[in-house]
């Protein structure tokens, strides 16, 4: 393909993943946890301070992670997360070799980690539903999809990284090359 062929799905795929973070994590751990905390952060004992700190570290890992996996989409899969511009490649490298979810992953561990922060239960609540509606969109549309779509690659991945727990050790699978 020529370079012209290529930095035009490439620019696409950058711009989709940028306002599709913008739109649904943006909501789901921006607007959303606002609504329920305002932001308010809650009186805690002084030992608590602690996992405020923490809190903070999931946070700010949490980010790195999502924008991670949104670049690896964009440039390596040349597409999106949105099932409206999915990529064109499977990706399995950087946190994909740890885990078949990162970006849900960032993004519950992203609303625990303002709950930590803030020190707001109904924060811990919300997250667990946000897993909850996630693993039912893997399970029923997101998993068949790519099954179908990427075949016997998907199946070694599924079948070499777990769902949602990470693994210690990366996968040293087909396309662990470093990219």
């Amino acid at each position: 393909m020529s370079a012209h062929g290529t930095k035009r799905p490439r620019a696409r795929a950058i711009f989709g993943s940028l306002l599709f973070l913008a739109v649904a994590p943006g909501t789901v751990i921006g607007l959303i946890p606002w609504w329920i905390s305002k932001w308010k952060v809650q009186p805690m004992p002084h030992g608590f301070l602690l996992v405020r700190l923490f809190g903070a570290l999931v946070l700010g890992t949490s980010f790195l992670v999502l924008l991670d996996a949104f670049v690896r989409f964009a440039l390596q899969g040349i597409g999106t997360p949105a099932p409206v511009l999915p990529t064109r490649h499977l990706v399995v490298t950087g946190f994909y070799r740890h885990v078949r979810n990162p970006m849900y992953v960032a993004v519950v561990s992203a609303i625990i980690g303002q709950s930590m922060i803030l020190g707001n239960l109904d924060l811990v609540l919300y997250a667990a539903l946000v897993w909850l509606v996630s693993h039912l969109f893997v399970v029923v549309y997101e998993e068949p999809t790519l099954r179908r779509k990427f075949g016997d690659e998907y199946v070694e991945f599924c079948d070499s990284v777990p769902r949602w727990i990470p693994r210690l050790r990366p996968w040293s699978g087909p396309s662990s090359d470093g990219r």
